[in-house]
């Protein structure tokens, strides 16, 4: 696949109509999982599940991601960005429909199969569109990455209210999923038609992109795993605060569980404030200095909401948390595409690493909190953002040949 191409042959509003497109992707994505995870407990009481395992069928989505994470960036590499999206979109869909078919015969394993298809095909979409998100911003020569994501936020809002909407007016979970499943097809078709044309590679180099060895080497370079590291660390402190925040709240603080969901709430608001904002701050004073910033911030944050007296100081915390946590996914992204020759490899490879965070992160504060209670399990996160805060140097931008402007990013 074509990783660049010049602003000669790729004019300014053919560009702003691909990052028009990616955008929406990123929101379709968004909405996918938003509004599944939105009934979970429809899901929960459909099936009978205990709490313990309704969160083990929900780690099938993450055992799926990670399973298609490690060869995603080869796939991308080899099929283009566009045909790896709408392929990962079928995958997901097709997931979605299991899912819910499991549901409606009750059946555990089917569901568990269609969470692990759509976290497969979710594992490489993730890596597809962040590639052609981070091509999109080369050729803007600005950051626009975090604006993504913000879409990706918007998307799982709306995914997450009409799943509310959907259970106050008593339509059930498998049409609603069916419905959602009908949507996503149109909406990704129409999306990637936009996206970046793919050009054809003819050098030595193009056949080795394809082979076994460029991965491996990928996965054997410092400042990729440097990076991967990094956003882990901050995947981990975004995970945590989606898992355990309101819970905090209701069993830390003995609020009700209305002001655990206006905490979370709140937290959700700034993820997506500082994202909408970020590319704007990242360009004015630098990737590494903003992300070093925003790692002080989120664990000023979290040290609010485990030592606040009181609900109104926590949800203070919350916003902070939130701010500081946005930013270090998708300046990840950026930074693993920076070489756009070896984008596809290295994003997949920072993804798989990011992974793991949402996979050990819950069940490993759920322990902590058993154990000590939940506010002071909390603290863990200021442990991932000191490790944040120590790797984010490996964000800064590679100096590449030729490379348009010197913008900070």
């Amino acid at each position: 696949m074509g990783a660049s191409l010049s602003a000669s042959t790729w004019d300014i509003d053919r560009t702003e109509q691909a990052k028009r497109a990616v955008a929406l992707v990123f929101a379709a994505n968004g909405l996918a999982l938003g509004s599944l995870l939105s009934r979970t407990p429809a899901v929960k009481s459909g099936l009978g599940l205990s709490a313990s395992l309704l969160g083990l069928l929900l780690v099938c989505m993450s055992i799926g991601a990670l399973a298609s994470l490690p060869a995603a960036g080869a796939v991308v590499h080899r099929l283009g960005t566009a045909r790896s999206v709408v392929g990962s979109a079928a995958a997901e869909t097709t997931g979605l429909l299991l899912a819910s078919f499991g549901l409606g015969l009750g059946s555990v394993a089917l569901t568990g199969l269609g969470l692990v298809a759509m976290g497969f095909g979710n594992g490489l979409w993730d890596v597809s569109m962040n590639v052609e998100g981070a091509a999109v911003e080369r050729l803007l020569n600005r950051t626009v990455m975090p604006r993504f994501h913000a879409g990706w936020s918007l998307g799982s809002v709306a995914g997450a209210g009409i799943g509310a909407l959907c259970a106050v007016s008593g339509v059930g979970l498998v049409p609603q999923l069916i419905a959602t499943a009908a949507l996503l097809v149109p909406l990704v078709g129409f999306s990637v038609r936009r996206f970046r044309p793919v050009e054809v590679e003819t050098s030595e180099e193009a056949g080795q992109a394809r082979s076994r060895s460029l991965l491996l080497r990928a996965w054997r370079d410092r400042r990729t795993l440097m990076v991967g590291l990094m956003v882990m660390a901050f995947a981990f402190t975004e995970g945590v605060a989606n898992d355990w925040l309101a819970v905090a709240f209701v069993e830390g603080l003995d609020s009700s569980e209305t002001v655990g969901a206006i905490g979370f709430g709140v937290f959700v608001t700034a993820m997506t404030l500082s994202r909408l904002t970020g590319g704007a701050v990242i360009d004015r004073w630098g990737r590494v200095s903003v992300l070093r910033g925003t790692a002080i911030l989120a664990a000023v944050g979290v040290t609010l909401v485990i030592l606040a007296p009181a609900p109104l100081l926590a949800i203070v915390g919350a916003f902070l948390w939130g701010l500081g946590a946005a930013l270090g996914f998708p300046a990840g992204m950026s930074a693993a595409a920076d070489d756009p020759g070896r984008a596809a490899l290295h994003v997949s490879v920072v993804g798989s690493i990011g992974y793991t965070a949402f996979l050990a992160g819950p069940p490993l504060v759920g322990f902590l909190g058993d154990a000590f209670g939940i506010r002071q399990a909390l603290t863990v996160v200021l442990g991932a953002l000191v490790v944040a805060l120590s790797t984010s140097t490996a964000a800064r931008p590679l100096e590449l040949p030729g490379r348009r402007g010197t913008s900070p990013i």
